[in-house]
């Protein structure tokens, strides 16, 4: 059977020089704004690297050389800094990366177990008093670190808790990360409430839906949220100083730290080479993680 339905009638796109002369001008406006604002981009994105680029060029230069030269151009290859760097502290460097291995890990398990709990509670719960929760929770983002850092401490020291990772974990356990519950708050929201009432009519509970309906529909806002917080984990300073000071319990950061040293000379070449090793988890995490950070973004607040 032949086919004899109408089809579609191509037309040959006319050549730049046939199009009468505002369109040609138009199209050639179009196309330099579009060349200069990549040019602009592919400008600011070099910009934002350069710090990179220079330690990572600076990790391969002669102590000598690291602060006589800004260009990105090695002349003396030393690759005795990644060694050296390794070994220059009380313990190997493999020590303090499995330390925030250790902190990371639990960091996001509690985020994503106690954080998806809450967001769901504010979500699809009724209770009382939970408008005034929820905006309460909301100001604990306000609240800088410093300000929480001395009753903090005061409280963990009485717990016997300092110089131990539970200062950096269990609060995860308890959703003080008021940024997440807001995300997974506002991607719940999107999802159809018909799919709990369906699932109410086959006998399920609350917790029969949040694991299994709920989860597997927030995987986006969870990978997000699993992103966010070995990013933030991972290169957190502050907290990490305050309550951990033996060495053995040293994490990344801290022990970055103790290349710098006031009274002795300080090992920048090594202190850089131990940074691009510390900066290789984060890049793997983003650049295999960067898709479902993206749906995570893009679908939280509604679809």
């Amino acid at each position: 059977m032949t086919d004899t339905s109408p089809k579609p009638v191509t037309r040959p796109r006319p050549a730049p020089e046939s199009l009468p002369a505002p369109y040609r001008g138009r199209r050639l406006r179009r196309r330099a704004g579009s060349v200069l604002k990549h040019t602009g981009l592919i400008i600011v994105a070099l910009l934002m690297l350069y710090p990179l680029l220079w330690m990572v060029a600076s990790s391969l230069r002669p102590n000598a050389d690291i602060f006589t030269s800004s260009g990105l151009f090695v002349d003396t290859f030393d690759l005795d800094h990644y060694p050296n760097g390794w070994n220059a502290l009380a313990y190997p460097f493999s020590t303090y990366l499995l330390n925030s291995f250790l902190v990371v890990l639990g960091s996001v398990i509690g985020n994503l177990v106690s954080c998806s709990m809450a967001a769901y509670a504010f979500a699809r719960l009724q209770f009382r008093w939970r408008r005034w929760a929820f905006m309460a929770m909301l100001v604990t983002i306000m609240l800088p670190i410093h300000v929480l850092i001395i009753p903090q401490y005061v409280v963990y020291a009485q717990l016997g808790w300092i110089n131990t990772y539970l200062p950096l974990i269990v609060p995860k356990l308890l959703a003080t990360d008021a940024f997440f519950i807001f995300l997974m708050v506002q991607f719940i929201r999107g999802i159809p409430r018909e799919l709990d009432e369906a699932a109410r009519i086959d006998g399920a509970g609350h917790a029969r839906i949040y694991g299994q309906i709920m989860l597997p529909l927030m995987v986006p806002a969870l990978a997000t949220t699993a992103i966010f917080t070995f990013i933030w984990t991972w290169n957190d300073f502050f907290t990490q100083l305050i309550f951990v000071t033996k060495p053995d319990l040293y994490t990344v950061p801290v022990a970055l730290r103790s290349f710098i040293d006031a009274q002795t000379q300080s090992d920048f070449g090594a202190m850089f080479a131990m940074s691009v090793v510390s900066l290789i988890p984060v890049f793997l995490v983003f650049l295999f993680g960067q898709r479902f950070l993206l749906r995570g973004i893009a679908t939280t607040g509604g679809k």
